[in-house]
């Protein structure tokens, strides 16, 4: 369950054809407007994000092209200032990765790449092994927000807040049942053994991965982000 996608290299040319390929169904409007408050958000957001280019990079590029290797299906968004210290760079809308997955917003496209590989060799593989059906859906509190740190006083942004994280809230199984990490993680032996593998899974991908172990304001979800070094609670 630690496979991740393949990095190959790609000229310019099928870069850019892969990006033109994924951006046919255009960019979100909710992109074009500031991103809602939240509490803990920054009080200083302005109204109107500035829109840039974005994937001007090599590395943004070569990301993009994983994701269309992978058989992910994306759209591009412009690089985006919200204000306040929010951003959303190289961010892509992820639309179809192989499950469903709720609420998804912009997300960094390093992020949206181990994200989709996660769900890919981690979590539809370890719901056969312990559960012996199909996860069918993917539930997540969502991805950009332009807020501080929960349960923290540092008063220091969020991941959220440049787009580079995700909250993963429970998962849906082709026979109905729900696995949350609210109730499942310290519920029944298989919904423990099921969602502990996927937080094993998840620190070998995501800079920081925090569990309902870590403090009382991630007890019903994981937050994954590409920030840090491995930093796993």
């Amino acid at each position: 369950m630690a496979m991740t996608l393949a990095h190959r290299p790609r000229t310019l040319v099928a870069v850019a054809a892969a990006l033109a390929v994924a951006a046919c169904s255009g960019t979100p409007d909710a992109m074009k407007r500031s991103a809602s408050q939240r509490p803990g958000a920054s009080p200083s957001s302005r109204p109107q994000a500035t829109l840039t280019p974005s994937f001007t990079s090599a590395a943004a590029r070569q990301c993009a092209a994983d994701l269309q290797q992978a058989g992910v299906k994306f759209t591009p968004l412009p690089n985006a200032d919200h204000g306040g210290g929010c951003t959303s760079i190289d961010s892509v809308k992820l639309l179809d990765i192989g499950t469903p997955v709720t609420n998804l917003g912009p997300m960094t496209c390093p992020l949206a790449r181990n994200f989709a590989a996660w769900v890919e060799y981690a979590v539809r593989p370890a719901a056969r092994l312990y559960f012996r059906t199909e996860v069918v859906r993917v539930e997540t509190f969502g991805t950009y927000s332009c807020r501080n740190i929960y349960g923290g006083r540092s008063g220091r942004l969020s991941q959220h807040a440049l787009s580079n994280a995700v909250d993963v809230s429970g998962f849906v199984l082709a026979d109905g049942r729900r696995i949350m990490l609210d109730g499942g993680w310290n519920g029944d032996k298989s919904s423990q053994q099921f969602l502990r593998a996927l937080h094993i899974s998840a620190c070998r991908r995501f800079g920081t991965v925090l569990s309902p172990d870590y403090n009382a304001a991630h007890y019903n979800h994981f937050h994954l982000d590409m920030s840090g070094n491995g930093y796993c609670r």
